[in-house]
């Protein structure tokens, strides 16, 4: 696929169609990496995106119970202080 390089006030950049755009689902950001002779972008990824929802679905469902024992609770932790 060939883009043109626009310019854009003193720089210059390249446009990306709004169909690219929803299928990587790029919004504000993206990554930029420099290789040999090649130049990448990702989608900047939040990777905690959704987590709030989830846990407060797990709490709903009462999934949120610890599964192991805490393995603090006989330690003396004064020793450490």
């Amino acid at each position: 696929m060939d883009i043109s390089i626009i310019k854009i006030g003193n720089s210059k950049g390249i446009r990306l169609s709004k169909t690219i755009l929803e299928k990587y689902e790029i919004n504000d950001a993206v990554e930029l990496t420099l290789e040999k002779d090649h130049i990448i972008l990702k989608p900047k990824v939040n990777p905690r995106k959704g987590w709030d929802k989830a846990f407060k679905k797990m709490h709903e469902r009462g999934d949120d119970k610890t599964l192991l024992p805490d393995v603090f609770q006989d330690e003396n932790l004064e020793e450490w202080a």
